[in-house]
C-alpha cells in the first residue's frame, strides 16, 4: 500500500495576496483542512492550509509562507498528500482508497495471474484501472463491477474480467479496392426540376 495519498490539488491563485484555489478529493471535502500540514509527493515540502472561503467547486485557502500571487501561481497543479495512517479506515468493506490498490496483484475470474495494479485514472467518463500485464504490456480496464468484479484489499488481490478480444491483433489494413468501394457515391443525374 502507498504511504501517501493524494487528498487535494492546488488549482490556481486567487487574488494578489497569495491565496490559492484548492480542489479537495476527500469524501467530505472540508475534511482536507483537518489533516494538518500536507506534503508534496516526495514528502519533502510541507503545506499548512487555512480555509478562507469557497468557490463553485473549490475552496479558497491560505498557504503558510505564501504571500504573493506569483508564489501562489508557482504552486498551480501541486498535488497535496497525507500519510495513509492519518486517514480513517473505510467503514464498508466495499470501500477503499485508490492508493490501497496500487501494487496489488491482479488475476482473472478463473484465477489466472493477470498483472499488477499500476494506477487509477479518471478521464471524465469514470475510473480506469491501469494494469502492468504479465506480458509486459500496459492494459486499461474500466473500473466497473463488470470488468473488476472483486476488489479484496485485505486479501491483497484484484479480480478482473477482461474482454475476450483484449489482445486480438488488428486486422490487415483495407486494400485500395476496399477503400475505393467505401467511398463510391451514386450520383443522381435526374433532370432539373424533376423533384430529385
Amino acid at each position: 500500500m502507498s504511504s501517501r495519498i493524494v487528498v487535494a490539488q492546488i488549482v490556481g491563485a486567487h487574488g494578489v495576496h497569495g491565496r490559492v484555489k484548492l480542489k479537495s478529493f476527500t469524501g467530505e471535502p472540508e475534511a482536507v483542512f483537518a489533516y494538518g500540514p500536507l506534503t508534496d509527493a516526495s514528502g519533502a515540502r510541507s503545506f499548512a492550509l487555512r480555509k478562507t472561503g469557497t468557490g463553485k467547486d473549490h475552496f479558497l485557502a491560505e498557504v503558510e509562507g505564501v504571500r504573493s500571487k506569483e508564489a501562489a501561481d508557482a504552486l498551480r497543479g501541486t498535488l497535496l498528500h497525507v500519510e495513509r495512517d492519518r486517514l480513517p479506515e473505510p467503514e464498508d468493506e466495499d470501500e477503499f482508497y485508490h492508493a490501497d490498490l496500487i501494487g496489488l496483484p491482479v488475476e482473472t475470474t478463473d484465477g489466472t495471474a493477470f498483472g499488477t495494479v499500476k494506477a487509477i485514472f479518471d478521464f471524465g467518463a469514470g475510473d480506469v484501472l491501469e494494469i502492468d500485464h504479465v506480458s509486459a504490456k500496459t492494459v486499461h480496464l474500466p473500473f466497473t463491477k463488470a470488468e473488476v468484479p472483486v476488489v479484496d484489499v485485505k486479501g491483497g488481490r484484484v479480480v478482473v474480467n477482461p474482454p475476450p478480444n483484449l489482445f486480438a491483433p488488428a486486422g490487415p489494413p483495407p486494400s485500395e479496392e476496399e477503400l475505393a468501394g467505401e467511398i463510391e457515391v451514386e450520383i443522381d443525374d435526374g433532370e432539373p426540376g424533376d423533384g430529385r
